[in-house]
């Protein structure tokens, strides 16, 4: 059992510190208020702050946030709801700009650990999703038809039938992460802070003004021109009574329990595990110098509705020494989790100048992250692809003719879209006489062809254009550029523009 004193705590605020900072105590002026210091409102700030605006964030309790500081940290595009389910719900170009979305929210966390020289444990893996271990059903041909419908997607998916460590079917998705929360939400705020921008911390929001619009805390006033609700459940803000009460008949809180402890080394590989049971249990594993460290959660419930809570921590530890016999149980937790009445999350302007996030299910830190960005180009008044997708004003999306791709094509993301999806081969063997493919060598994918006589030419995939990733066309025999129409020959030469330089030679 985990000892008691650590029963509240998590692995997270066990192993880490976040600096402190100071009570809002006197009125000031900024671009933007932010309300709540977890990954959301952090990554909002950091960015607005990048991007040449002022920004306040606080916080009635510590920065790191408390659901931020309660996750288990998958850093995935996965979400609770099933791919399958979005393109029948939704339509396939609103399952895929979902995916994206992650997508570009895991490519920004990567942006700024490196920008910032984050210590954050920040470490690319797979992701797997998996039959239960001993359930008596054939999910089989369930897995595979999600991998599928993946694939058709673009996305880097691919079904196997036997999940590592677990024996069982499942899909391998390839491009997922993870790292330790709280360290990089303390270089997140260690960022912000300065330079006329400001982190508070045990400063309650106690009113959104209106006209002026202004953020009144601990008895001072924040005077900003947007204001960015990040408090996992929003606050109504100066959004009017009714609108307020709306968004909130479409949240559900939902509780979910965590275990950590530690494995001997290689017992798992290193990565996120997630099954198909309902609710659904989840698994990340990191390895240590001496030992392997795993955080495994679930038996989730709606929040206040279950009346035996440490039966529920009970349950998880008996199906985790089900399946993890040698799991030596150090830490356990609770987290609160947030799903929405259609699956995906409402971020996006609920009043005039005010931004807000929240439904993020199981997708804390990603979708936090996007929500980060969102919010950003709000402010910015630049156009966002995923604006309408997760307007918290939506009725109902429809599939239709969006042509989801073109229509957002100039925006940034997509320079770096296919540098995130995988390769079309694993070895150089894979590509035949004639024939060309995008081939992950030693960890880096090149665009490579093989002439009829055999020889073969690696190059870098990236358009000289703007960094978009080319493609084989097989007909023609050319790479092109599916984002602005560039093509080239297949050892590289500009065969049409606009790009004007070969590709780089590998």
């Amino acid at each position: 059992m985990p000892k008691a004193e650590l029963e509240t705590q998590s692995y997270w605020e066990a192993t880490s510190t976040i600096s402190r900072f100071p009570r809002l105590e006197r009125d000031l002026t900024v671009d933007v208020a932010v309300v709540g210091a977890g990954i959301t409102g952090l990554t909002a700030a950091y960015l607005l702050k990048r991007s040449g605006r002022t920004v306040a964030v606080i916080d009635r309790r510590r920065c790191g946030g408390v659901d931020s500081s309660s996750t288990t940290a998958h850093v995935t595009c996965v979400t609770d709801t099933d791919l399958g389910e979005l393109v029948k719900h939704f339509g396939r170009d609103h399952a895929g700009a979902v995916w994206d979305a992650g997508l570009a929210a895991i490519e920004q966390i990567d942006r700024i650990v490196q920008e910032e020289d984050a210590d954050c444990e920040w470490t690319w893996i797979p992701g797997y999703k998996h039959a239960v271990p001993g359930g008596t059903s054939d999910e089989r041909r369930s897995l595979e038809d999600e991998a599928r419908i993946a694939a058709g997607l673009g996305v880097d998916a691919r079904y196997v039938e036997q999940v590592p460590f677990f024996g069982v079917p499942g899909i391998e998705y390839g491009g997922q992460a993870k790292f330790h929360p709280r360290k990089y939400l303390a270089a997140l705020a260690k960022a912000i802070d300065g330079d006329g921008s400001f982190v508070f911390e045990h400063t309650e929001s106690t009113e959104v003004a209106a006209d002026p619009l202004a953020v009144r805390a601990n008895g001072h006033t924040i005077s900003c021109g947007h204001v960015v609700i990040a408090t996992h459940t929003p606050l109504a803000g100066k959004t009017n009574l009714a609108s307020a009460i709306g968004l909130q008949t479409k949240l559900y809180l939902y509780t979910s329990y965590v275990i950590g402890g530690r494995l001997p080394k290689g017992t798992v590989p290193e990565g996120l595990y997630w099954d198909t049971a309902d609710p659904y249990h989840y698994l990340r594993v990191d390895a240590r110098r001496d030992f392997d460290y795993a955080i495994f959660g679930g038996e989730d419930h709606k929040t206040g509705q279950a009346d035996d809570t440490a039966a529920c921590f009970r349950a998880l530890e008996e199906t985790a020494a089900a399946r993890l016999p040698a799991l030596n149980v150090t830490h356990h937790w609770s987290g609160q989790v947030v799903e929405t009445n259609d699956g995906l999350p409402f971020i996006g302007e609920s009043s005039a100048r005010q931004f807000i996030a929240t439904g993020f299910a199981g997708n804390g830190m990603t979708f936090g992250t996007l929500a980060g960005i969102m919010a950003r180009d709000y402010v910015n008044g630049v156009k966002n692809p995923w604006t309408d997708l997760f307007d918290p004003s939506r009725t109902k999306l429809r599939g239709g003719t969006w042509d989801y791709l073109k229509e957002n094509i100039d925006y940034p993301y997509y320079m770096l879209r296919d540098r995130f999806t995988g390769a079309d081969a694993r070895s150089l063997r894979e590509v035949r006489r004639g024939e060309g493919k995008i081939v992950e060598v030693n960890g880096e994918k090149r665009a490579v062809y093989r002439s009829d006589a055999g020889k073969v030419v690696q190059l870098s995939p990236v358009c000289t254009h703007m960094g978009c990733e080319v493609r084989w066309n097989d007909a023609e025999h050319t790479w092109d550029c599916p984002c602005h129409g560039s093509r080239f020959t297949p050892t590289g030469g500009v065969l049409a523009g606009p790009a004007e330089t070969p590709l780089e030679k590998k």
